[in-house]
């Protein structure tokens, strides 16, 4: 359009242009010593660095691409190395799991084999909801020959007796709970009392002869008089004795043996064992 910087200039800008077709023209076939050369050779000195920058100019477009390419080929890489090794780490999370289970039940199967009793193993799939019942929910029922009444067990010690039973599923009563009673005797001094839960928490030895010989520390078993469970299993240590007051027995506190929070694994004894001598201090 008239007006403009390139129709204003026209006559220049074309004569410049025709300059530099007739020194390109000029070129062709003259040799280096020419006179005739000398234009073209000093316009291509001048070209030269307005040549040398666009070469520049191209190569770094062209470098800044291939940059930008190969970062998103190494973030798509970077991805799949990251959801590799969280495959992996799940994978190894999931084998550790499974020895660790496997641990559980190879000692379940030791202690089965010590008891020379029939015996089913079963996964812990629940607990009471409520908080009124110390309760564990099993994975294996009736069809698995669950019974109430059976005496369950960890590798650690006694957790507790089957109270009811579905098909496939049962409920046990933790000894802890303050509807539990079992009978057993402290292993040094022998002394013979019942275990049984409290309202509030942990488990006690009642009806423990005043004159008995009882310490912290003192290991109580089973004594298999009770017909549930075996002779001789683990059901906890002593954690106090009070001799405070005009009763007959002894106040005694006991510890679990069995952390009952954490059981995954029990052991259900389907067999009746053979009955206990009554006389324990033999």
């Amino acid at each position: 359009m008239k007006g403009t910087f390139l129709w204003r200039n026209r006559v220049v800008l074309t004569a410049g242009a025709l300059l530099v077709i007739s020194l390109h023209l000029l070129t062709g076939g003259l040799s280096r010593g020419d006179y005739a050369a000398a234009p073209a050779f000093a316009m291509l000195e001048v070209m030269r660095p307005v040549q040398a920058a666009a070469a520049r100019l191209g190569d770094g477009a062209s470098s800044i691409v291939r940059d930008y390419l190969d970062l998103v080929q190494v973030r798509e890489e970077n991805t799949r190395l990251h959801a590799k090794i969280a495959e992996l780490t799940a994978g190894q999370a999931q084998i550790a799991e499974l020895q660790t289970e496997n641990q559980h039940l190879a000692e379940l199967l030791e202690l089965r084999d010590a008891l020379g009793l029939g015996a089913v193993a079963a996964s812990v799939i629940g607990s009471d909801a409520t908080g009124l019942a110390h309760t564990l929910v099993l994975g294996q029922g009736s069809s698995s020959g669950l019974r109430p009444g059976m005496a369950v067990l960890s590798n650690r010690g006694v957790v507790g007796r089957i109270i009811d039973t579905s098909r496939h599923a049962a409920r046990v009563l933790l000894i802890d709970d303050h509807n539990s009673a079992l009978d057993g005797f402290d292993e040094r001094s022998r002394a013979r009392g019942i275990v049984a839960g409290v309202v509030d928490d942990g488990i006690i030895m009642k009806y423990v002869d005043r004159s008995e010989d009882l310490k912290p520390g003192d290991t109580i078993v089973t004594s298999g008089l009770d017909g549930i469970f075996p002779r001789g299993l683990l059901v906890g240590i002593v954690a106090s004795v009070h001799r405070e007051g005009p009763g007959l027995f002894l106040a005694v506190q006991v510890r679990p043996a069995v952390d009952f929070h954490a059981l995954e694994q029990v052991l259900i004894v389907t067999q009746q064992a053979p009955p206990a001598p009554p006389d324990i201090r033999g």
